[in-house]
């Protein structure tokens, strides 16, 4: 009796919801999409440059409030607002600025510094100054973005759509104002540092400053050499105050840590040699990069800046003590962001500067009420205050569902990644929550994000999908582990800081990437597309596959006389031979590679 023949299992597949037909176009074609952008600053503009430079047929257009690019350095104009880390890491990886004026950059350079980044690489011809977004709303029918836009110049409200919305504003654009009663009230004049009036004339003037953020240790030393100035400093939290850059690192590249001005000659030395430049460049972000240890809580590295540091500010503040007594803080140094503020502590021993702590209860027409009950007559009020950091952008950001993005921020702004949010397709952010860093290069995480926002684009563009809209369950587990890395690290000391949730009170951790900068960029190289659900512009059970086309590729394809590129092709159809694309190994030894001993390979 013959054994019975062995059953080959049969998988069966769902029914499409139409035939199938090849889609006649190349498998590596560029559809027409529409990307709006939000924000023209470090970010906007980064954008501008690379949509342009790796995609094709993309409408873009970059909107923007303000009357110039810049963002946050087009809005701050306070004096002496400067860039608090070294400039010549503050900069675009492609765009190296030799010229700075100063280790710490004056904002007016910063700021001219992205206009002409801008205008270098072509940015500005998609940004739209003076158009401020009044709300976007996704239409779940037609999938697309809806906008309302407010032209300034006449108070026009038009609508504006987009296949992909991206949030580049940053998270230091919205201006907090301090709670204090009576506020309104007071009959001189009220200024914030991001709101900064420059035609006021502080000469002789009774000066009230409130705060001592990053802001205000960069304000208080130029308004206390006005003539005639007398202020009072109103103080409530410690801080750290880093001495300039670490003088070892500034006396390895040959400068003296107590002139942070460049000199005629050291700048021309910079423009005109390329290899000391960029050693220059090296030796800043390499001591960054390798201060990552600085960060975990009762770290050698931690321990030994917190004995050398707290030495140094008694020093810098021994004419008054008490000071030093207030403000050298118990909590770890980064718990709350740390800033040289070259000049601070010594002009807070200035004998026109009277450094407060006693809580304002109140602000009356003529000054401010202390909890104490002593009064402080004012003529000009400065609100140091930062900016609403643990919040939506001030305008209605509506996904599926008719969810807002400030309700979906409730308790506390979550992205995965730090650039999508779930029930929100199509939506990313650059410098969204969790997207600073405590040692490193903000730049090159900007950048990286930016990058991976485009590769999104090229696969919606390429695969033909509709949307692509993160996981719920993949931003719970970014929630989690962001919450257990951080556990033990100096950001969840005691302290105020607006890298913490609920207005820097919170026990989360919000503002600042679970991990280093290296780690940041690694993490971004390439995307996980399988924490993404994704819809078909072809409809629910479609073949997946139909986006491979009619078998071409544009790259040998022929070109469209009417585009005048001048090309036989759309591309080269034997792009693979030109050495610029050629990826050659080491003869013997590949693994020798250059390029993969100074970074892992990645997909």
């Amino acid at each position: 009796m013959s054994s019975p023949e062995k059953q080959t299992p049969h998988t069966t597949y769902p029914e499409t919801s139409a035939p199938f037909s090849i889609k006649d176009e190349p498998l590596d074609g560029h559809r027409r999409m529409k990307v709006r952008v939000i924000g023209a600053g470090y970010c906007g503009i980064y954008l501008g440059i690379r949509i342009p430079q790796r995609l094709r047929n993309v409408d873009l257009e970059i909107y923007d409030k303000n009357e110039g690019v810049g963002g946050t350095w087009w809005v701050n104009t306070y004096p002496g607002v400067a860039c608090d880390v070294p400039a010549h890491v503050y900069q675009y990886t492609f765009n190296p600025n030799p010229d700075w004026s100063s280790f710490y950059a004056p904002g007016r350079e910063i700021c001219a510094y992205l206009r002409d980044t801008a205008e270098r690489f072509g940015a500005m011809r998609f940004i739209k100054l003076s158009h401020e977004v009044m709300s976007c709303k996704w239409d779940d029918e037609i999938k697309r973005w809806i906008l309302d836009i407010r032209r300034a110049d006449t108070g026009e409200i038009f609508q504006d759509d987009a296949d992909v919305l991206i949030g580049a504003r940053g998270n230091l654009s919205n201006p907090s104002w301090p709670d204090i009663p009576g506020l309104e009230d007071f009959t001189g004049e009220v200024m914030h540092s991001a709101i900064w009036n420059r035609d006021y004339n502080f000469k002789d003037k009774r000066i009230g400053i409130i705060g001592n953020g990053s802001s205000a240790i960069q304000i208080v030393p130029n308004l206390q050499k006005v003539d005639g100035a007398q202020l009072s400093c109103f103080v409530r939290s410690k801080t750290w105050i880093l001495n300039p850059f670490g003088d070892a690192i500034m006396e390895e590249l040959g400068l003296d840590p107590k002139k942070l001005d460049f000199s005629p000659e050291q700048r021309q030395i910079l423009a005109q040699d390329p290899d000391n430049f960029f050693n220059f460049r090296k030796t800043i972000a390499w001591d960054g990069n390798t201060k990552h240890e600085f960060t975990l809580r009762g770290s050698q590295m931690q321990r030994a800046a917190v004995a050398h540091l707290h030495e140094a500010m008694q020093q810098r503040l021994a004419v008054k003590p008490e000071i030093a007594e207030f403000l050298i803080p118990s909590f770890s140094i980064g718990c709350r962001r740390a800033t040289p503020g070259p000049g601070y502590l010594e002009a807070l021993c200035q004998s026109n500067v009277d450094f407060i702590t006693d809580g304002i209860g109140a602000v009356t027409p003529s000054g401010v009420k202390l909890e104490s009950g002593r009064e402080v007559a004012l003529d000009v009020l400065v609100c140091a205050t930062g900016f609403q950091t643990s919040k939506a952008p001030p305008f209605p950001i509506i996904g599926r569902g008719d969810l807002t993005l400030a309700s979906r921020f409730t308790p506390f702004p979550e992205a995965y990644l730090s650039v999508a949010v779930d029930s929100f397709p199509n939506y990313f952010m650059m410098l969204g929550p969790n997207s600073a860093i405590g040692a490193g290069s903000l730049n090159v995480i900007l950048e990286a994000e930016g990058d991976y926002i485009v590769k999104c684009i090229r696969k919606l563009q390429k695969e033909d999908y509709a949307t692509m809209t993160v996981k719920p369950e993949r931003v719970r587990d970014w929630r989690e582990f962001c919450h257990e890395y951080f556990k033990e690290t100096v950001y969840t000391d005691e302290c105020n800081s607006w890298y913490k949730s609920s207005g820097g009170r919170g026990d989360r951790i919000i503002g600042l990437w679970p991990g280093s900068c290296l780690h940041a960029i690694e993490a971004l190289r390439a995307p996980r597309w399988e924490d993404f659900d994704w819809e078909s512009r072809d409809g629910p059970g479609a073949n997946p596959l139909r986006w491979l086309g009619n078998g071409w590729s544009v790259t040998h394809m022929k070109a469209d006389e009417a585009q005048g590129s001048g090309q036989e092709y759309q591309g080269d159809p034997t792009w693979y031979l030109e050495p610029l694309l050629l990826d050659v190994p080491l003869e013997q030894r590949p693994e020798e590679d250059r390029e993969f001993k100074m970074r892992p390979f990645s997909h």
